[in-house]
């Protein structure tokens, strides 16, 4: 199943994505040294203690998020080259400080109170305003 990739504003299902492939200790290992800068898969294997087949499998997850990208070697088309997709992380970053945005928390305890406690609340405020203006 391909996972979409992440363009321009991420919705739902990008995000989600994300979420996905980084929720996997060795894509959030991968990532993390993808962060020091482009490498090769073969350095990757090696700093990662990983096998080649189990790295190009987390490697292929990580670009279907639109996490990474890689190139080939202009020398040598055999070498492929990996690295952060730097748009799509800044594009995630703003999706996540918005997102996560403490502020945007609905404190207002009556809201959508739907149970019992919210057809109870309605009466509760209505006799508390009466009492507050007989005293």
């Amino acid at each position: 199943m391909r996972e979409e990739k992440m363009i321009g504003e991420p919705t739902a299902e990008s995000a989600t994505a994300v979420f996905k492939a980084l929720a996997d200790p060795t894509r959030l290992r991968i990532f993390a040294t993808l962060l020091r800068g482009a490498s090769c898969n073969g350095w990757l294997s090696e700093e990662l203690d990983l096998p080649s087949n189990l790295l190009s499998h987390h490697l292929k997850a990580l670009r279907e998020a639109g996490l990474v990208q890689d190139r080939r070697d202009a020398v040598d088309g055999r070498w492929i080259y990996y690295q952060v997709d730097l748009h799509a992380l800044e594009t995630l970053y703003q999706w996540f400080v918005q997102f996560f945005d403490p502020t945007r928390v609905a404190l207002e305890p009556q809201a959508h109170l739907c149970g019992p406690e919210g057809k109870f609340s309605g009466e509760m405020l209505v006799e508390n305003a009466i009492e507050e203006t007989s005293a």
